[in-house]
Parts: structure tokens; sequence; C-alpha cells
């Protein structure tokens, strides 16, 4: 993939090197798990509160408030590092141009590196959550050895299947401004499961397709691609499939419990955005479930 040389987003936080473990006021360890943490949120979202001043809440009668060990400062000319902010300012100017013809602005997502661990907003992420959105703050977080697991773990590595990945979260940033997020988001705790799990999967193959128009897009403008780059994404989506992750876990697939599609659904929206490049072409609410 051809990268270098273009200009690199400033609305990046790069907080590697300090993943140092969250403790309390007086330098106690949180006693936060991710169970307490999923409480909090589903309590927050009940009761149309703050997410954070609720955790902080919870945190205090744990014992004091949160903060984070600084560590030790990253190195902020590393390739990595070059490589994120370069592709988070393709996906600024792509979709800004993207957004234009309907007379919408486009504001960027922010992005947070972290490594190890990093506060966000109601929580605590960690490099085993994998790259997320957050709605709440508008915010990419990525853990950058995530990638180092994908070449390892899903032997899906290469620039490309990177730039999928980040492209797949910034898409979630797209789909939140366009509404999609909240109707989606507005039914958890009135569906069933299952069937929110539906939503919840024409949601992430959306994003699936919007990271293939980008590519779409920066394709035409920067000529990104070289030879065997589409393979690389195509193994990415692959590889982070609901149906092969089951399999590989548990040993059978559960339909009900898919919550970002099957491996050859995120291959096919994907390349769809990638041919298509057009927002309207990507609207997975309103065909059937069975066709997506």
């Amino acid at each position: 993939m051809r990268w270098k040389g273009r200009r690199q987003s400033t609305n990046v936080e790069d907080r590697r090197g300090q993943g140092g473990r969250v403790t309390a006021a007086g330098g106690r360890p949180v006693a936060l798990g991710g169970g307490t943490i999923l409480i909090v949120l589903v309590l927050a979202l009940f009761l149309k509160q703050d997410p954070l001043q609720l955790l902080e809440t919870v945190n205090e009668i744990q014992g004091g408030s949160m903060q984070v060990d600084p560590g030790v400062p990253a190195d902020p000319n590393d390739e990595v590092g070059a490589f994120v902010k370069t592709l988070k300012a393709d996906t600024e100017e792509v979709w800004s141009e993207v957004f234009a013809p309907y007379g919408r602005s486009y504001k960027p997502a922010r992005l947070v590196l972290f490594s190890g661990q990093t506060q966000y907003p109601g929580g605590v992420a960690s490099a085993a959550t994998g790259p997320f959105y957050l709605p709440y703050d508008e915010t990419v977080y990525l853990d950058t050895s995530f990638f180092d697991e994908m070449r390892d773990r899903f032997r899906a590595g290469g620039d490309f299947a990177y730039a999928y990945v980040l492209a797949h979260e910034v898409g979630h940033h797209v789909q939140n401004l366009l509404g999609y997020t909240d109707k989606v988001h507005g039914q958890r705790g009135r569906l069933p499961t299952a069937e929110y799990n539906r939503l919840s999967v024409r949601l992430e193959l959306q994003a699936d397709f919007l990271a293939g128009v980008w590519a779409h897009h920066a394709e035409e403008k920067w000529r990104i691609l070289e030879e065997g780059d589409v393979e690389e994404a195509m193994n990415a989506a692959n590889a982070i499939g609901d149906d092969r992750l089951q399999k590989q876990a548990q040993g059978r697939v559960v339909p009900d419990a898919f919550t970002h599609g099957t491996s050859e659904q995120r291959k096919r929206w994907f390349m769809k955005g990638l041919r298509s490049g057009r927002i309207e072409d990507g609207d997975t609410f309103s065909i059937s479930y069975d066709d997506l």
C-alpha cells in the first residue's frame, strides 16, 4: 500500500508508552472489572446519565478516583504511528469530499493510540479489547499491538489489512454522524437478544461497506493500492468473521449470536463499497437479513 509522503492527522492523541496500570488515588489498583464496567454502562443508558460520572461514583465507593500511571513516553517518530496518522488524515480528506455533495460537513473522529491499556469515558480499554469506536466521545481507540495480533494470530497482516481495520472503525463514526448508530443502540434492551444482534450485524456490515467506500476514493485520489492489497483486506475480513471466530473458540457456529457478520458477508460488503464508492449503495437496513 502506498501511504508515505502525505499529511498526518492532528486529530490523534498518542498515549502509547502510558500503558501503566490504572490505580485509585492512594495508589491501590482499581477493582473495577469488565463486568462492573458493563453494568455501569447499562445503568447509564437506562438512567440517561453520564456513564463516566457513574463509573467515578462506583470507583469512589471502592476507594478513590482513577488515575493512570504515565509510564514511558512513546517515540513520536515511529513508523507505525506515522502510518496510522497518515491513514487517519486520508479518511478525513475522503469523507469531507464524500459528504460535500450531500450538503453536509464532515466532523472528523478523534483517534487515541495506546499500548497496554487506557481510560475512556465509562471504562478501561486493554489490548484484549481490540480496536473500537465510542460514539459517546466520537473517538476511535486503537492499541497498535493489534496489528501484531492480526499478523501472528489471525495470519492477516499487511498494510492494507491494517488500513481496512482503521477504515472500518472510522466507518462507525460516519454511521454515527448519519444517525444509524443511535437508531440501533436505541433498541438495546427493547428487543430480544437475537433480534438486536441482527441489527448489530447490519451496522457492522455497513461499516465494512463504508471502509470499502473510503478505499474506493483513496485509490482514485492517491493510487494507494499495490498488488496483493485487496487480497490482504479480504484475508483480514475472512479472519474476523463471526462464524470463523466462533468455530475457533467453541468448535461450533451459533448464528443467533452473530454481532458482526460472517466472513463471506464481511468480504462481500467491503468489496461492494470498494466498487461503488457511493454511500447510498450500502443501506444494509433496507434489505432482507437473509440477503445480507
